[in-house]
């Protein structure tokens, strides 16, 4: 392997790497969010309850959208390699 591909290589793993990051800290906030909701039943707020809905759906979408450009960006990586 050349060295123009070693480095792109390499630069495609740092950034799926990241990327992974991302999805691991995106899944870590849904799961803090889930205990605060867990809290709420025994001491409700209904604005907070709602905010922490809100909070999830968006963490949740945020998760899958990462997924997403991940399953595509890990296609060019396997590409790269050939």
């Amino acid at each position: 392997m050349d060295q123009d591909k070693q480095d792109k290589f390499e630069t495609m793993q740092t950034m799926l790497n990241k990327l992974e990051d991302i999805k691991n800290s995106q899944e870590s906030i849904i799961d803090k969010i889930n205990h605060v909701i867990t809290d709420l039943f025994e001491n409700p707020d209904k604005d907070l309850e709602k905010g922490m809905e809100a909070a999830h759906q968006k963490a949740s979408d945020n998760v899958t959208a990462i997924k997403e450009v991940m399953e595509n960006y890990e296609i060019k990586f396997n590409k790269a390699q050939l």
